[in-house]
């Protein structure tokens, strides 16, 4: 499974920037639709295309490996937990 590191990146950002930013925010910056944005963060597993990745690389001015995160199926942890 894919693990998207957005979270990271927005606290990365905040820290280098002294101030705080929003999903929103990122979203509008980025030309991605906020709601699309809240899934890529919130629900594990979600699959999106590799233009919202492109987009937020460059929003964050980053590579794709410090966004996106390979987790094993033996690392995840299971629904009931």
């Amino acid at each position: 499974m894919l693990r998207f590191k957005i979270k990271e990146m927005i606290a990365k950002k905040e820290f280098a920037e002294g101030r705080r930013i929003t999903i929103g925010e990122v979203a509008k910056a980025a030309g991605i639709h906020r709601m699309t944005l809240s899934k890529m963060i919130n629900q594990r597993g979600y699959n999106t295309g590799t233009e919202n990745l492109d987009r937020l690389c460059a929003f964050f001015d980053c590579e794709i490996e410090d966004l996106v995160e390979y987790v094993p199926a033996t690392e995840q942890p299971s629904d009931s937990e």
